[in-house]
């Protein structure tokens, strides 16, 4: 039956294209498909979804509206977790400027003669990334920091063409899943080395024995399921090009405000979480992988991903953007592709290089500098309680570690019934952690009054 909203849902024309393609019927499209797990009216009928009749618009709405309405949600000022995921302000423009109906829907501009408004974001983005990291080339983009790691990792490989990565045994456990998704089908080793227990910095004797005959060695910076600062960063830079590797650093951007950048420590690839950045925290996604290197003709050609550049149009007259460099498999390189990433997180792009922009250097160190000194208070108050915060210690950012002497994961159960979002148990997730670990996470969505507000609720649970 013809359906006024379905274009060609008309008998005849189906007729037309069934006939066209050869076959005498749509079941027939699915000729290849088991009988017994095809979906008929009997087993329809019996199917224990839904209420088991079509449902109209109002009804969905509700029944849409009874489940969300069993989440928990949280205020950004009752969240504590970090991790590799921060509640940031994000100026209202930002919003707005993303919801363009232009920008909103906007794809891979590969007509760039249309496409220049998107062309020139992207453009920028790499610019105020480049400046961020110090370091001279940004691509546009990718999906989250773990693809960025993952495919760091390929892309050393290729340049070194070595079977051996160090990387630290702290490492994000969810990233080193992906990066596993990446290398092991190419035989890559993902080797961990020590960190210091009582710093949380790098054991650097551990790391040196272990660099014979490697492709890389990767730091993260912080640490993000420690929240330290590696203060042996330079060192580890100078061990991995002494031993001919590549150094790769994975950044939390917004730290990079008051610390040393990857530029700064000689890093030869760089890759972070775009999130802080004005994405928000969205159930998980979708976020923002950056990826960057240093300026190296072969490492340019290694990278994933796409680069969008400055030229002129035909006649001179004007300066115009294009994208140029590509290097997906499915219409660019075809088999000599460095990478099978598809589209980027281009909307993601977007909105970072607006939060950037509206923020300018000083308010991206105003917030980095209210994220440090937030998390030091609540530290400093935290082992005034008598708890062990933090239990590494060195340098931190915004995380970082406490031992509440209890286990973590069931006074986080009881912060939930509070209203707050305490921490991430770390037991939960690395091997190296106790049960009464925890990591607490402070930016400057949290006021003096919040983190009170949190200690008070923690000592009334603790007692």
């Amino acid at each position: 039956m013809e359906h006024k909203w379905i274009p060609n849902s008309s008998n005849e024309i189906k007729k037309l294209m069934l006939d066209y393609i050869g076959v005498k019927s749509v079941s027939e499209l699915y000729n290849d498909i088991p009988k017994e797990v095809l979906i008929n009216e009997e087993i329809w009928d019996n199917l224990d979804i839904g209420r088991k009749r079509p449902m109209d618009e109002i009804e969905v709405i509700k029944e849409i509206d009874d489940v969300l309405n069993n989440n928990l949600i949280f205020k950004d000022s009752r969240q504590f977790i970090g991790g590799g995921a921060w509640p940031h302000y994000i100026p209202a423009a930002v919003q707005y400027l993303a919801e363009r109906g232009e920008l909103l829907t906007a794809y891979t501009p590969y007509q760039p003669e249309i496409s220049q408004g998107l062309l020139q974001i992207l453009f920028e983005y790499q610019s105020l990334i480049a400046d961020i990291l110090e370091m001279e080339v940004v691509n546009a983009s990718m999906y989250d920091m773990a693809s960025s790691l993952g495919e760091a990792f390929l892309m050393s490989h290729r340049i070194n063409n070595k079977k051996k990565i160090l990387i630290p045994e702290t490492i994000n456990p969810f990233h080193l899943s992906v990066a596993k998704s990446y290398t092991t089908p190419n035989n890559i080793s993902l080797i961990t080395y020590k960190v210091d227990p009582e710093t949380g910095y790098a054991d650097i004797e551990d790391l040196k024995n272990k660099s014979d005959n490697i492709s890389a060695i990767y730091l993260e910076y912080p640490y993000q399921y420690t929240g330290i600062i590696d203060i042996n960063a330079r060192s580890i830079s100078e061990i991995a090009h002494e031993k001919n590797a590549l150094f790769i650093m994975g950044v939390n951007p917004t730290s990079l405000m008051i610390y040393k950048t990857p530029g700064e420590l000689d890093a030869d690839i760089c890759v972070g979480e775009g999130q802080p950045l004005g994405l928000g925290l969205n159930f998980g996604g979708p976020y923002l992988g950056i990826f960057a290197t240093k300026w190296n003709a072969e490492f340019v050609k290694q990278m994933p991903g796409r680069l969008i550049g400055m030229t002129t149009t035909i006649d001179g007259s004007s300066r115009a953007f294009t994208m140029i460099m590509q290097t997906r498999e499915q219409h660019i390189r075809r088999s000599k592709a460095t990478s099978n990433i598809t589209t980027n997180s281009g909307l993601s792009a977007m909105i970072a290089t607006f939060y950037v922009s509206l923020l300018g250097k000083k308010g991206l160190k105003d917030v980095a500098e209210a994220t440090w000194y937030r998390s030091h208070y609540a530290s400093k108050q935290l082992s005034k309680m008598g708890f062990n915060a933090p239990l590494f210690k060195g340098e931190f950012f915004g995380d970082f570690v406490i031992d509440i002497k209890t286990n973590f994961e069931k006074i986080r159960n009881l912060m939930i019934k509070e209203g707050l979002l305490f921490g991430i148990p770390l037991s939960k997730y690395v091997t190296w952690a106790k049960d009464s670990w925890g990591l607490l996470s402070f930016t400057e969505v949290h006021s003096k009054s919040d983190i009170d507000f949190l200690l008070g609720k923690l000592e009334e649970l603790n007692r």
